[in-house]
């Protein structure tokens, strides 16, 4: 299995879909299941194994490296500041590429939690080929995905390689992690843009793949979404179900 050992977790956003909630914190504190959201991407990342994690900050900064920093176990954080303008998830990743390094990374969004009896990051890894593929998403099938109000991302051949929704519906929806190669983003300014711009390019040449987990996705990016998502897991805590 391929050793991917740094990660960044794309926490600079100020959530404001999520109303009253962030009012006086960032999305990434926004607790559900009895811990803050970017706790648990970290921790997911630390029982796999990741030993670096680059965050960006932005929306309040200050209180979130100090939530960062009193983090009793790995792995590692390292932050990349953004307090000075929030450069969006294309910017953000430019931004830390010196803190990256050149091998493969996971990158992670905050917002998506996972009820599942798989080992969703090791099953994710282990599909990674960086002999053909530029970068591998995770993805949920919107038949078991909650909080997502859109139609579908993506569908998917037989060969794994993904292309954007061209109809009605696709079955498929970005779940939040990627593994990415850092040199994708070499050749673009530390501005402000979405990494869909990334992303085209690689779709584009036939680079993308994808790798569905078998999960109960949640994505927790808005007052409803957060309210159900806390339901489900509070259940899922009853029966012992792996988070």
């Amino acid at each position: 299995m391929p050793n991917i050992t740094t990660a960044m977790v794309m926490a600079a956003g100020h959530g404001t879909r999520m109303g009253a909630l962030t009012n006086n914190t960032c999305k990434a504190l926004v607790r559900v299941g009895g811990k803050a959201l970017i706790d648990h991407t970290l921790d997911r990342l630390d029982a796999f194994g990741v030993q670096r994690a680059i965050v960006n900050v932005h929306a309040f900064a200050d209180k979130l490296e100090a939530h960062l920093k009193a983090r009793k176990h790995g792995p590692k954080i390292i932050i990349s500041n953004e307090r000075k303008t929030l450069l969006e998830t294309g910017g953000g990743v430019v931004k830390a590429l010196p803190l990256l390094g050149d091998d493969p990374v996971l990158i992670c969004n905050i917002d998506a939690v996972w009820i599942t009896f798989e080992p969703v990051l090791k099953n994710l890894i282990t599909a990674w080929n960086p002999d053909i593929m530029d970068e591998l998403f995770l993805l949920a099938n919107v038949r078991n995905a909650l909080g997502f109000n859109g139609n579908g991302d993506f569908s998917m051949n037989a060969k794994g390689v993904l292309q954007k929704r061209t109809q009605a519906s696709a079955p498929y929806i970005y779940a939040g992690i990627e593994i990415f190669k850092p040199s994708l983003a070499h050749g673009f300014e530390e501005k402000k843009f979405s990494r869909n711009v990334i992303w085209d390019k690689g779709l584009k040449r036939q680079k993308i793949f994808g790798h569905v987990m078998e999960a109960y996705w949640m994505h927790v990016g808005d007052p409803r979404a957060h309210l159900a998502t806390q339901a489900v897991i509070e259940q899922a805590l009853k029966d012992q179900a792996f988070l």
